[in-house]
């Protein structure tokens, strides 16, 4: 029995997760299938879940498919939760991506079939509810090769579309033959000689599939299981199976943390080589962390269930790593974790409810940003305050619901702002010399600032001689340097620029006459960590620095009588439309819009488009602020801005 990890994904309400009580159910694993409306599905296990009928957290599930074991995992559908779908996506075999027969392709559909195939996950395409009114069969079709992929080949056809009777009669459409020899010159020239077998298109197709060049389509109804024979057909025979050598050395992903019933954490885990055993001791993350498995358990033929190893191919639940992270490599690392979606782009500060202990808050705050890491937490110790990082609006009320329902924390939310960023606009240098007034630091640090291109991020590098003073002290530095730019001048991460030491020196380590080391007369890497972020901050004042805003590229389709409503609003909420057409009577805009105005778009385009208008939006880049104020993020750090404050924080005395 072979072991296949698949993944189903879908823009909300497209039937994902009927989708899967579906499978469940003809697999045998349950005997009644769950209904999303009821909140009986096996997947959606959270309060929330249940309540607004939507999937938040990835949800692991097993069953037999014949020779086959198939792990699917059941991922959100909100693009506010795409962070739970990235972490999927590295531990996949396949996919199958969930279309409404009503809907059509839809924005979510768009975003999540670009990152399959630019990461080249062999995916089948699940046209769903063809029994609902208003369902579409050449529709669909055509918008899947004109939206998605071009390399369509349908798995059958329908009859009594749109009906409750709706059903589907499986088989290769003709025009499968054009897309799969357009792969293959071997089928092209058999085609050509009319010696073309079934058994050779199928064989081809499964083998273009699982090389993720086409992307079979079948129709069907999660509802009443039309069709849902020949999706599990394609999953079977045309998806790969898990590969990975179990006697190599050990190597997994870890994509989902969870806390058990007594606060343990519990890992989930692809492993893609090896052999994990129970009290192994094993290293994680950069390497530096290493824990011992206390507990494994392996999903396999229709649930997970204790066992001693898990081999390459599966997924595991594993208890022991106290200290692991989403994203953290066991063993050895297969290849650096990379973010597939961009990061959140907006912030909100959480205000504890009454009788809510900042310190608990805070403590659950971190334990939500475990189980997500593009959730990013910055506490002001100033204002005791605790900022979180969001995609949108819906995950505030997770969180809000998750504090009071795991937690049992009331609180609420200010009102959400949007995340700049800074980047240098000129070059700027300062240098704070040993023993030197105004300098209290036993140190001399010199700083050079210069702009670096557009995303290469911050690199520090060094104009003196590595040997001039200790190791530990140059890594003072840079460490501080990095932390030091987490706020630069408006209060925003600095980024795309190059800081250079220039100036070095301390004092040897000293001491008076029969007594030991003196402080007073010796530097210290606090003395280099103490005046680094003064030097810094003078540079980037001397440099000066530009505020850049989030901007989203949208695309909208409305119909053409409404563009006249809808472009006053667009310049209303600083929307820049580049491109403009028309296709029939649909009017398509392209452009760009603050991430800040996103959510107010959203909810202004049903009312200026009779309902019909259809908004698709991802990050794309950070502009200049160029209209109103400078937006400015209050400071958390001793704000090295003003220096007799900064001093005052740091070393308790005033130093003119």
């Amino acid at each position: 029995m072979h072991v296949l990890n698949l993944g189903i994904l879908a823009h909300v309400d497209a039937g994902k997760t009927s989708l899967t009580e579906r499978l469940l159910h003809t697999a045998g694993v349950v005997d009644e299938i769950g209904s999303v409306d009821a909140g009986s599905t096996q997947t959606d296990s959270l309060a929330l879940e249940k309540q607004r009928g939507i999937t938040i957290k990835s949800a692991v599930v097993s069953f037999p498919l014949d020779d086959v074991t198939v792990n699917l995992i059941d991922t959100p559908g909100h693009p506010d939760f795409i962070a739970e779908v990235e972490r999927v996506l590295g531990v996949l075999d396949g996919a199958v991506l969930v279309i409404s027969a009503v809907e059509g392709v839809q924005p979510q559909t768009r975003v999540l079939m670009r990152t399959l195939r630019r990461l080249r996950i062999p995916t089948l395409i699940f046209v769903n509810k063809i029994d609902r009114r208003g369902a579409r069969y050449d529709g669909v079709l055509r918008a899947v090769a004109e939206r998605l992929t071009a390399s369509v080949v349908p798995m059958g056809t329908v009859a009594g579309l749109g009906t409750r009777g709706a059903r589907v009669t499986a088989g290769l459409a003709p025009a499968a033959l054009d897309v799969l020899t357009g792969h293959d010159d071997d089928l092209l020239s058999a085609y050509v000689e009319d010696t073309v077998s079934y058994d050779r298109l199928h064989a081809a197709l499964a083998t273009q599939t699982r090389q993720a060049l086409v992307h079979p389509v079948c129709f069907g109804s999660a509802i009443t299981g039309a069709g849902v024979d020949t999706l599990i057909a394609g999953i079977k025979e045309l998806l790969p199976a898990a590969e990975g050598d179990p006697d190599g050395p050990v190597s997994g992903t870890v994509f989902k943390v969870e806390r058990g019933p007594a606060g343990e954490k519990i890992a989930y885990a692809r492993i893609f080589s090896g052999t994990l055993a129970v009290r192994d001791r094993i290293g994680f993350g950069d390497g530096d962390s290493e824990g011992k498995i206390t507990g494994i358990s392996v999903f396999q033929e229709g649930s997970d269930s204790r066992d001693e190893t898990v081999p390459a191919g599966r997924i595991a639940k594993l208890w022991g790593l106290d200290a692991i992270r989403i994203g953290d490599a066991i063993g050895e690392p297969r290849k650096a974790y990379e973010h597939f979606f961009a990061p959140p782009t907006l912030e909100t500060v959480v205000v504890p409810g009454p009788g809510v202990g900042k310190r608990s808050l805070h403590l659950a705050l971190t334990q939500l940003a475990e189980q997500d890491p593009l959730i990013g937490l910055r506490h002001d110790e100033i204002r005791q305050e605790t900022s979180v990082s969001l995609y949108g609006e819906v995950q505030k009320e997770v969180i809000q619901a998750t504090l009071a329902d795991d937690f049992g924390l009331d609180v609420t939310f200010r009102e959400t702002s949007t995340i700049c960023i800074e980047r240098p606009v000129g070059t700027g240098a300062a240098v704070e010399f040993n023993k030197k007034h105004p300098n209290p630091f036993l140190a001399t640090v010199g700083l050079r600032v210069d702009p670096a291109p557009t995303g290469s991020g911050v690199d520090f590098r060094l104009e003196v001689e590595l040997g001039s003073m200790p190791y530990a002290f140059f890594k003072a530095v840079e460490d501080t340097v990095r932390e030091t730019l987490a706020q630069g001048l408006s209060g925003w991460q600095v980024t795309d620029c190059t800081v250079t030491m220039t100036h070095s020196g301390y004092s040897p380590r000293q001491s008076h006459a029969h007594q030991g080391f003196d402080k007073s007369m010796s530097s210290t890497g606090a003395d280099f960590r103490g005046v680094t972020p003064l030097v810094l901050t003078e540079a980037l004042r001397r440099a000066g620095t530009l505020v850049y805003e989030p901007m989203h590229r949208f695309r909208i389709e409305t119909p053409v009588d409404t563009l006249g409503a809808l472009l006053p609003v667009l310049t209303a909420l600083r929307a820049v439309p580049q491109t403009t057409g028309t296709r029939g009577g649909t009017g398509v805009l392209e452009g760009a819009v603050p991430a800040g105005r996103v959510h107010e778009l959203e909810q202004r385009l049903p009312g200026l488009t009779r309902g019909e208008g259809e908004l698709e939006s991802a990050f794309d880049h950070h502009a200049p602020v160029r209209r109103g104020t400078v937006p400015r993020r209050p400071r958390t750090d001793h704000n090295p801005l003003n220096r007799k404050e900064y001093l005052l924080n740091v070393t308790r005395r005033v130093t003119g």
